[in-house]
């Protein structure tokens, strides 16, 4: 099992749009770095859900129901999505700021790619943001 942050912006698809859904394809990403994290992701690896640009916060935990795929949202066949469902909210957001000020987060990969959609988590980052969450 790996762990990820996905990233979204709250006014394009907020996580209450994802909790109200269920699931959807997590389509538009660009960047060859995430391109790669998502072609490593497992069926039940659970994600961050992260509000970027308004909020800069985890608001949300999901879960990968549907590996890489071509993203219908592309020209280009390289482009892949993968199939998220929205598991539970976070008791309490954990906002950039927090990650930036803990040095258990500080090296993650929000930090240190703030561009990244997709990002890795190590499991010590993953548990580390459940317990700022209260979760």
């Amino acid at each position: 099992m790996r762990y990820w942050l996905i990233k979204s912006e709250p006014t394009s698809y907020p996580w209450s749009q994802l909790v109200s859904e269920g699931s959807s394809a997590w389509t538009g990403v660009r960047n060859p770095t995430a391109r790669l994290n998502m072609l490593a992701m497992a069926v039940g690896d659970p994600c961050l859900y992260y509000h970027s640009n308004v909020g800069k916060e985890v608001v949300g935990i999901a879960e990968v129901v549907g590996l890489a795929r071509p993203d219908p949202t592309a020209e280009d066949p390289r482009w892949v999505c993968v199939d998220v469902r929205a598991v539970r909210p976070l008791a309490r957001p954990v906002s950039l700021a927090m990650f930036k000020a803990d040095p258990a987060l500080s090296r993650s990969q929000l930090c240190t790619q703030s561009r990244l959609s997709v990002a890795a988590l190590t499991p010590e980052e993953y548990a580390r943001v459940l317990d700022l969450g209260g979760t």
